[in-house]
Parts: structure tokens; sequence; C-alpha cells
């Protein structure tokens, strides 16, 4: 059944990647209101680790905006910034770690519908804005691998407005991962001269 709710929350969170995307600072409070509203849908659908998800988001939105406010360009847009390949691996180990030991606690001590899917996606997601906060192109690659999933996931839940909200963030992050990836070239651009 589609609720206001769940709309709202989307219609919020799609405004807030598609700030991202043009690396505006506004995706921040934009994502705050959207988080907030996501809580209750997800604890009403008994997606657990999403609820624990949008609270982690509120902490890393803030975090994000402060860290962006400092790496702005002259036009105002954040200044993209490279991912060292070993960073890369030590992040994402962490993060298929932080799934494991999430989905185990989620599986044994609650009744989720699907604790290790939600789970895993949830550590995932939660490496993808580490990266999206500290100005990473890479996170845009993180972000289509988990919406992808998170489609059939919230698809299976019955949060069809969800479910296609995913399938344009998959989109938003294509965007996001062109324009990024444009914008770390033209930044290098004068410093090859």
């Amino acid at each position: 059944m589609i609720t206001f709710h769940e709309t709202a929350a989307a219609v919020l969170s799609a405004s807030a990647v598609w700030l991202t995307t043009r690396r505006s600072p506004w995706c921040f409070p934009v994502g705050l209101l959207s988080v907030s509203v996501y809580i209750w849908v997800y604890a009403g659908a008994r997606l657990y680790s999403e609820v624990l998800l949008q609270c982690f988001w509120v902490v890393m939105l803030v975090a994000g905006w402060w860290r962006w406010l400092r790496h702005l360009d002259a036009t105002g847009h954040v200044r993209v910034a490279p991912l060292q390949r070993r960073d890369a691996g030590l992040h994402l180990l962490a993060g298929v770690a932080g799934g494991l030991a999430l989905g185990f606690a989620m599986h044994r001590y609650t009744n989720a519908a699907l604790p290790w899917l939600d789970a895993m996606l949830t550590a995932l997601s939660l490496v993808g804005q580490f990266w999206q906060n500290r100005r990473h192109v890479a996170a845009w690659w993180m972000w289509i691998a988990v919406d992808v999933v998170y489609v059939g996931m919230f698809a299976s839940k019955h949060l069809f407005v969800t479910a296609v909200l995913y399938i344009g963030f998959v989109a938003l992050a294509a965007k996001g991962l062109r324009d990024w990836t444009r914008a770390a070239a033209t930044a290098a651009a004068p410093a090859a001269d």
C-alpha cells in the first residue's frame, strides 16, 4: 500500500540525490528531512537495519555537510577528491564485515524480514556515504551496485514507491558518476599543464 509518508520521503530523497549529483551542499539538509520520514516507513515494514541506517544517516549527513562546506570551489560546488585503492579495499572489507555482523544480530535477535540482505546493504551503504562525504567518485559506483539490489528488496516488501525511487537512484547515480568524473578531470587538467 502506497502511503503519504513513503511518497514524501521518496520525493525528498530523490531531491537530495539530485542535489548531490550537482555537488551542491544543499543535498544535506534535504537529505536530513528525507531520513527523518524514512525512519517511520522502514519501521513499519520491519526493515530494522534500514531504520538503523537512517539513524546513521543523520550523523553522516551532518558530518558530510560540515566537510563539504570546507571544500567548496569558487562556484559553490564541492571539489572532488581521489580515493586510494588501498583505502577503498579496507573500506569495502570493513563494510562486508559490518554487514555480516549486523546480519547475524538481526537474524538472531529480531524478527527482521530480510536480516542478511538488509544488513549487507546497510553496511555497504555506509561505505558509500563515507565515500560521498569524502568527495570520492567511487561513491557513485557503490550507489549503483547497492541501489540495483535495493530495488528488488523493496519490491519484495511491497514498498513500490521506494522500489521505483531506487530505480531512479540508479539513474541519478549514473548521472553523478558521469558529472563527478568530468569535474575531477576538469580539476586535474590545469594541474597537468
